[in-house]
């Protein structure tokens, strides 16, 4: 059950972004403020951070034994843990700062603005698992 939980929050994160994406290039969009691939790289952050996060078995944690050949497996799998949740974190803060920066500081407009905000929901959607 929580494997379809993940799938569809996850599904729905890629959805919020592939919305904007193609609303940015429609005839809709009057503004000329577009999505771009610097708009996709906090998404792609997030999702690296997600998938290293959910890599790491929870045994691993708890326990230095042997029995996953070599010593020190607990101290390794919490440094990759840590890895991930900086990649999440890092993708989370560049999802805003995109936002700022492209959005509210040059004063978009409202229809236009649903890019930014949709960039930081995917990005939230993603942390959130």
């Amino acid at each position: 059950m929580l494997t379809v939980v993940c799938a569809w929050q996850f599904s729905a994160a890629f959805y919020v972004l592939l919305d904007s994406a193609v609303w940015s290039k429609s005839a809709a969009n009057s503004s000329s403020v577009h999505i771009t691939f610097v708009d996709w790289l906090p998404f792609i952050f997030s999702t690296l951070g997600m998938l290293i996060i959910n890599s790491v078995e929870k045994a691993r944690l708890s326990s230095d034994s042997f029995s996953y050949s070599g010593s020190g497996v607990a101290w390794k799998a919490r440094v990759v843990l840590f890895l991930g949740f900086a990649a999440l974190a890092g993708g989370m803060a560049g999802g805003v700062t995109v936002f700022v920066l492209k959005f509210v500081v040059p004063n978009v407009a409202w229809p236009a603005m649903n890019m930014g905000v949709e960039n930081v929901v995917a990005n939230a959607l993603v942390g959130l698992r």
